[in-house]
This record gives C-alpha cells, sequence and structure tokens, in this order.
C-alpha cells in the first residue's frame, strides 16, 4: 500500500470525514461519522474527538499533517480562521491559513473560507466550497454551481474566484417537504428512483416563459393546488418540489447575471444532487463540464501544498 503522507478533514456542522491521503493524492482509508461534526463536540475538546476519529492513524503511522477545511475553522469550532475576501486565488487562500501543533507533535492547518464583500446586501461567505472550486479548477473563466443546502454560484476569472453567491435551496426543500402546510412530503425509503416525470413537471415550469414562473412564493403553492386539481398525487410531491425548487435557482441565478443560455457551466460537489443540476442544466440551454469525484480534496492538497512554500 502506498504511505500515507497526510490526513484531510472535511469537518462540519453535523458530520465529519476523514481521509487518510498518499503523496499522489489517493485516498487510503477514510473515516466518517454522521454525530461527529462540531455541534456535538463538548467544552470545545476538538483535539481529544480528533484523537478518538482518527487516533488509530497517527499510531500507525506518525504525526501525520493534518489539513482540516469546513466549519471547524468557523467562530464556533476549533480555531476561527478570518475570511479570504474575493477575488482570490490559491496563494491568497494559502496566506489566510492557521496552523497548531497537537499534544502528539502533528501539525494541523486549517483553511479559510471565503469572503464577497461585493455581494448585496450583506457580503456573502462559505467555508469548504471554495476548495471545491480549487479542485475543479482556476484555468477557465467559468462560472460553477456548487449544490447544497446551501448551494454557491461562482465565477472563475483570471485564475481566481472572482465572486460567489449562495442560494438556500436545499434548506427551503427541506423545510417545505418536511414541515409545511403546502408541500409536506413522506420520505422516500432507502434506494427508491427519483420520480422523474414529477421532478421534469416542476423543473419545466421553473424554467418556462410564464411570467409565472418568476413568482417563486407563488410558484410553490402549486405543490398544493396540483393535489386539489387533480394534476399531482401524494406520492409525486418530493420530486415535484425538487424539480421547481432547483429550477427557481437557476432561473434567479440567471437573472442575477451567472449564466445565459448557450454558457457552459460546471457543477461540482454533491454526487446525489449533481444528477438532479445536470438534468435541469439544458432547460436554460446551458452545456454542463461536470467536476471531478475528488474535486475538495485536490483544492485541500493544492492549497496546503501552496501554503507550504
Amino acid at each position: 500500500m502506498p504511505k500515507p503522507t497526510s490526513i484531510i478533514l472535511d469537518w462540519g456542522t453535523s458530520s465529519l470525514r476523514a481521509m487518510l491521503v498518499s503523496e499522489a493524492g489517493e485516498t487510503l482509508d477514510i473515516r466518517e461519522s454522521a454525530s461527529g461534526g462540531i455541534q456535538f463536540v463538548k467544552d470545545g475538546a476538538f483535539e481529544a474527538a480528533l484523537m478518538q476519529a482518527v487516533g488509530e492513524w497517527f499510531s500507525s503511522h506518525g504525526p501525520l499533517p493534518v489539513l482540516a477545511s469546513g466549519m471547524i475553522t468557523s467562530r464556533n469550532g476549533w480555531i476561527e480562521v478570518p475570511y479570504v475576501d474575493a477575488p482570490a486565488g490559491i496563494a491568497e487562500l494559502a496566506a489566510g491559513t492557521k496552523k497548531l501543533t497537537l499534544g502528539n507533535g502533528a501539525v494541523i492547518t486549517f483553511l479559510p473560507g471565503m469572503r464577497d464583500p461585493a455581494a448585496k446586501p450583506f457580503s456573502d461567505v462559505m467555508r469548504g466550497e471554495e476548495t471545491q472550486i480549487v479542485g475543479y479548477g482556476l484555468d477557465k473563466n467559468r462560472t460553477l454551481v456548487l449544490p447544497g443546502t446551501h448551494s454557491k454560484w461562482a465565477r472563475i476569472k483570471s485564475g481566481l474566484i472572482d465572486g460567489f453567491q449562495t442560494y438556500a435551496t436545499g434548506e427551503v426543500f427541506a423545510l417545505l417537504t418536511r414541515h409545511s402546510f403546502i408541500a409536506k412530503a413522506e420520505e422516500p425509503a432507502p434506494g427508491t428512483e427519483p420520480d422523474w416525470r414529477s421532478f421534469d413537471r416542476g423543473a419545466e415550469f421553473a424554467a418556462s416563459t410564464s411570467a409565472s414562473a418568476d413568482a417563486f412564493l407563488s410558484a410553490i403553492f402549486s405543490a398544493r393546488t396540483g393535489i386539489l386539481d387533480g394534476k399531482l398525487r401524494p406520492e409525486n410531491i418530493l420530486d415535484y418540489v425538487s424539480g421547481l425548487v432547483i429550477g427557481s435557482e437557476f432561473r434567479q441565478a440567471r437573472a442575477a447575471g451567472w449564466f445565459k443560455s448557450g454558457d457552459t457551466i460546471g457543477i461540482v460537489g454533491n454526487n446525489v444532487l449533481n444528477s438532479r443540476y445536470g438534468r435541469i442544466a439544458p432547460l436554460f440551454g446551458l452545456t454542463v463540464e461536470p467536476g471531478p469525484d475528488n474535486a475538495a480534496k485536490r483544492g485541500i492538497l493544492l492549497i496546503a501544498a501552496a501554503a507550504a512554500r
């Protein structure tokens, strides 16, 4: 087996994902904890939590350097690392890192997030997604979308992350389908195939030329009226709403100037959502250039390498 040379942490609010990585960037082992996020760490005992998660790797391979990104670097995390302002690239992100030596002698490098001071009405922020953008590649002038609970639309320009905008699509979808009167839906059984017909129905309306599709707060009520009108059934609601809210994200991103029909965009990040975003993109006249599956890992390694110089 190749020799491990580092440990990469994607340490978020709710979960922790750790990767044991070789010099060539191969993932040799993975540790994941759905309840290992920073919200579950009591009294700031982050080093103890880390040792519980990957202490076995240290015992086997010595004090490997650790590279950490995500909410672990927020004010609620281990060490708050200030945001790096856009426009910024690898050099600026590397300069914004912070280091800490652990009790076993290992050095942990905390990567900064990014802030877009030009966003309105307030500066926009992200922690972790910038590593995916760097891992996608900064060599083309292109718009990227990073699907997620809080999707990001970002523009790469002249080797820099030039700016970005957050869309709370995933959170709105969860609120609507779990808690609302108009669109509450049953969770599908694991492994259930999406109801693509219902998904497409919501997406196609969001992408249509109808002025009514501009009014998202009105359009979402169609999840209720579709049932009353006999056009939708309860089992259709989850995917219908998914298509409608993601399609509305694209519609609003277009209005905000992130793309125009005929453009090529990148989609990088959440593999479960990538297929949904990739299905909607052609409805808006877009060609998709998918990002690599390991974009975040690649980005973290590139930033860490620059920080080590």
